[in-house]
């Protein structure tokens, strides 16, 4: 039209935030409207209480969502118990809480029952577009469907569940484009160690990170959860992948309220969701995924990480007195020599599992290493599927045998070692190999050890008895 005002290019962050806008509060902050409010049984019950004692409802139930995954044991025992007292309350809590409310609920022995970012992507929850909001940092995770998910804390949680909005601070913009094609024996959770590795752990801290280039487009979407998962361990506030074919269909095949009449709108409204070509990003990163090697974490931070045929690096070589001190602190705790090896490193423990690695994808990776092979003497390995789902198809494929007949434990679903608020821990100086997303101090077991890694690497763990390149392993034709 003549005389018109040419619009802004913008951002999918950006046009994701202007979408969901109810009302500018001032130049940084808005109020946010959620198509989605996922909540646990760890950080629902102050925000429930608070609604209590004010006389509140719920705005919108159906737009939220129950879990209990954190707290819950992953033995065998069916019907499954909560024994710790602390926690079984909790669980009842969310119980009350959901009926009260009319949220749907997937409680301790729903079949379905998961890891709350495994379920609700397995069953189409998860959309272009939307923006979700949970009260766990990895939220991030939904970022792969070109949705903008992120954890908020409790406080955030009641006035989520009282308005279905939250005040939200407007992030910085960064672009994370990855060139080439990962190499044989690397994958998702290896290119993530090594964007994390190089930038730091604060190197995305107050930015929307959308992620773009060939290896990424060429990224299944469990892959692409992998990434966004972890994207948050470098600080970022967001993660974005633009939804293409392969993101659409995912949602679609699982979309049950999708029907054939309405795919074709939802296919063409989702394959608008894309920054424009002119808009510009505050920070602009190449990475080649050409250059990524299986990675293994050294330390007590995600960014603490080598590839597996490289060294730990000497404090001493830092420039920066504080990262030499962190460097040092997490040497101690770890209990490994700057400039050696991680490779024959003895571990004790093999953590398979979380919502960063353990979906059908994960399991599929692990029993193709492990298949026709034994666990290590003296190596407890237990692998937990992220859902009821995904234990059922794991099961139905015949991975669950490959992995029992190998020696690992077949568990039931949940948070489960991760971050040991269940039964599932180290010991004191047990040195781990896990698939998790964070190796901090007392993670995983007061004094435990943590060294994060791919599914194939922790598998290759396993078998080894010590940390060892996946890539080195003989091939096996039983």
């Amino acid at each position: 039209m003549a005389g018109s005002t040419p619009r802004t290019p913008r951002t999918l962050y950006r046009k994701l935030v202007d979408s969901h806008t109810v009302a500018a509060l001032d130049a940084d902050h808005m109020l946010l409207y959620a198509d989605l409010h996922i909540m646990n049984e760890y950080t629902s019950p102050q925000a429930f209480a608070g609604l209590a004692a004010q006389g509140r409802g719920v705005a919108a139930p159906g737009q939220n969502l129950a879990v209990v995954d954190h707290i819950i044991p992953t033995h065998a025992e069916s019907p499954r118990v909560i024994r710790d007292p602390a926690s079984a309350l909790q669980a009842r809590n969310l119980a009350r809480n959901c009926e009260r409310h009319g949220i749907p609920l997937f409680d301790t022995n729903d079949p379905l029952q998961g890891i709350e970012h495994v379920i609700a992507p397995e069953h189409g929850m998860i959309r272009p577009g939307m923006v979700v909001l949970c009260g766990d940092s990895h939220t991030t995770t939904y970022g792969a469907f070109g949705a903008l998910g992120f954890g908020i804390g409790t406080s955030e949680v009641e006035h989520v569940l009282a308005t279905q909005t939250l005040v939200y601070r407007v992030a910085g913009e960064m672009r994370i484009r990855v060139d080439g094609a990962l190499p044989a024996g690397t994958s998702a959770k290896d290119l993530i160690l090594h964007i994390i590795g190089h930038i730091s752990a604060q190197g995305a801290r107050g930015y929307a990170v959308e992620f773009a280039g060939a290896a990424i487009d060429a990224l299944s979407m469990e892959a692409r959860m992998t990434l966004c998962n972890m994207t948050v361990e470098a600080g970022a506030r967001g993660a974005l992948i633009a939804p293409d074919a392969a993101a659409i269909d995912y949602v679609l095949q699982r979309a049950a309220d999708i029907d054939a009449a309405m795919a074709p709108r939802a296919r063409a409204a989702w394959q608008a969701l894309h920054s424009d070509a002119e808009a510009s990003f505050a920070r602009d990163l190449v990475f080649d995924a050409g250059a990524v090697a299986p990675y293994v974490t050294w330390g007590t931070s995600p960014d603490q990480a080598v590839p597996i045929d490289a060294c730990v690096p000497r404090p001493e070589e830092l420039d920066d007195p504080l990262a030499r001190a962190a460097a040092q602190r997490a040497l101690d705790y770890i209990g490994i020599e700057a400039g050696a090896s991680l490779a024959g490193l003895p571990v004790q423990r093999v953590f398979i599992g979380s919502c960063t690695n353990g979906r059908i994808e994960d399991l599929r990776a692990v029993a193709d290493v492990v298949r026709g092979r034994r666990v290590a003497p003296g190596v407890r390995a237990m692998v937990v599927p992220g859902s009821g789902a995904v234990r059922q198809q794991a099961e139905a494929e015949g991975l669950a045998r490959v992995l029992t007949d190998a020696g690992f434990e077949w568990r039931q679903p949940g948070c489960s070692m991760c971050l040991a608020m269940n039964d599932d821990m180290l010991a004191p100086g047990e040195r781990c190999a896990s698939t998790t997303n964070r190796n901090f101090e007392g993670r995983q077991g007061r004094a435990g050890r943590t060294h994060l890694m791919s599914p194939a690497m922790a598998a290759a763990a396993a078998l080894a008895g010590c940390i060892t390149d996946v890539r080195q392993l003989e091939p096996t034709h039983a």
